[in-house]
């Protein structure tokens, strides 16, 4: 008798889970960054779009340290920040690929763009796929060389 709970409590389990992670999975990614991209032109700072889902581990370390670890004030001072759930590299991949952003490659991967939408910076060879091995200090120092990196087009 308690197995037949225990299967309904496992898969809302993994429902709640999946509902609480870092990527919006209904979010309508093409309207939030064009949302951040009017932000942007406001604030005068450009839009770091971070591909990823809530199945990936190293997409909520990534998340975590842009949240809470050394990369936390950078984000918040320099950057609108979009998140955008890729599924399983079967949703949103006409944006990462407009960016330039091969998702074959590796996700977590991002895009730095100006408000323009110009990309300035992007991971071309899954250089954040190994989040959880580069630590928070690998992560900051990364993305501090993409925001020095990311210059706009003139």
């Amino acid at each position: 008798m308690k197995l037949r709970y225990a299967i309904p409590l496992l898969m809302f389990a993994a429902v709640a889970t999946a509902a609480e992670g870092p990527y919006n999975e209904a979010a309508d990614a093409k309207l939030d960054i064009q949302q951040a991209l009017v932000q942007a032109a406001q604030a005068k700072v450009p839009v770091l779009v971070v591909f990823g889902a809530n199945w990936c581990g190293d997409c909520k370390v990534l998340d975590i340290a842009m949240k809470t670890g050394a990369s936390a004030p950078l984000i918040a001072k320099d950057f609108r920040v979009v998140k955008v759930d890729v599924g399983r590299m079967n949703k949103n991949v006409d944006i990462a690929d407009g960016y330039g952003v091969p998702l074959k490659k590796g996700i977590p991967a991002i895009a730095i763009v100006s408000s323009k939408n110009e990309v300035m910076f992007a991971t071309r060879g899954g250089e954040l796929a190994d989040a959880r091995k580069m630590g928070d200090t690998g992560i900051h120092d990364y993305l501090k060389l993409a925001a020095a990196s990311a210059v706009p087009k003139k």
